[in-house]
């Protein structure tokens, strides 16, 4: 779920571009979060996901592939980031997960056997679950197509903030906005789902295009700094304290922040909750590694067949075309080094 700090993001500090924009940027994308938005996309009519004979989700495995290639196309750089260990923090949240997740699952049977696929629809994209199984495919994956990935020790969002820090990616890629309290310079939005996309239960379309926020701007729209934001988030809610902190909402948040002096402080005085301490601590501090190498390589077209057609059964002439449009963007856009100016965007 992560923080949700839409209503508190001045239209200032967000941008709409267009895809081709981004052309020659190196994006660390949050791989679970791409990989949900994959397995709650792609689905048949009655909410389930794509499997191949066998019954294993191929969901994620093919909004990974084409996804990944139409990105390559337009000149964007991707980097996967996997998230490592949960913090102890979060594992109140992941068992409550796990219960909502069962419980839709109960209602998408019983909406099932009624004959109502609508609602049962919606209680199994509720009910989706991505296993370490299917984590492992989509590494494997991504090394036959030369897209480098990054194992995080801990949240695969701080890891992706972390690299934008270093400077070996220009901004983080989630729809989740966790990345800009771990620091990330600039967070991309829309990534996984740009282009045309239809409304959940409408047969209405809309165009949806990559949104960029800018840490430094948002800060400064604010009239914050980082530790406030994470302040601010932890108010509003995280995925260590879902709910936030009760009867504060986003105004009055905002409010409480800009006058502090001291975050921890007001924090503590507020909430009074250990782990909110803890949390803000991780935010600012959080795990990450530096033993990563970013290397774009050319895609293996053999390995992609093996995986994709011979294993999960998908079409071979569309995994083949597919294969050949990875190979011509692979040459025409990440095989020669591009640097792009960052004053081009502001």
């Amino acid at each position: 779920m992560g923080v949700n700090l839409r209503e508190v993001i001045p239209e200032t500090a967000r941008r709409e571009v267009e895809i081709k924009s981004l052309k020659g940027y190196v994006i660390a994308i949050d791989a679970y979060n791409a990989l949900y938005q994959f397995l709650a996309a792609i689905r048949q009519p009655d909410g389930t996901p794509l499997m191949d004979r066998s019954g294993r989700v191929t969901s994620h495995l093919s909004g990974l592939f084409y996804r990944t290639i139409n990105l390559v196309e337009e000149g964007v750089k991707p980097v996967y980031v996997f998230d490592g260990k949960p913090p102890e923090l979060k594992r109140k949240e992941l068992e409550e997960r796990a219960k909502r997740k069962e419980a839709a699952e109960e209602k998408y049977r019983e909406y099932s056997e009624a004959g109502l696929l609508e609602e049962a629809r919606k209680y199994r994209i509720q009910a989706l679950r991505l296993t370490n199984e299917m984590v492992e495919e989509a590494k494997r994956l991504l090394e036959a197509m030369g897209i480098p990935w990054i194992q995080a020790p801990a949240e695969g969002e701080a890891q992706a903030a972390y690299l934008t820090i270093k400077g070996d990616a220009w901004a983080a890629g989630s729809q989740d906005y966790d990345s800009l309290l771990f620091g990330a310079k600039r967070l991309v939005r829309n990534l996984a789902i740009t282009g045309k996309r239809k409304l959940p239960g409408r047969s209405q379309y809309v165009e949806i295009k990559p949104e960029i926020i800018e840490l430094e701007k948002l800060l400064s729209s604010l009239g914050i700094d980082r530790k406030k934001l994470v302040l601010l988030g932890l108010l509003l809610g995280t995925d260590f304290n879902p709910g936030g902190v009760k009867g504060i909402g986003p105004k009055t948040a905002l409010r409480y922040v800009k006058a502090a002096g001291d975050p921890l402080k007001l924090l503590k005085s507020i909430a009074g909750d250990e782990d909110l301490v803890k949390a803000y601590q991780f935010f600012l501090n959080p795990p990450v590694t530096s033993e990563y190498k970013i290397e774009f390589k050319p895609p293996n077209e053999e390995k992609i067949k093996e995986i994709l057609v011979r294993e999960h059964d998908f079409n071979p002439e569309r995994v083949e075309n597919a294969a050949s449009r990875l190979r011509k963007a692979y040459k025409e856009n990440l095989k020669a080094s591009q640097k792009r100016l960052d004053a081009w965007f502001r």
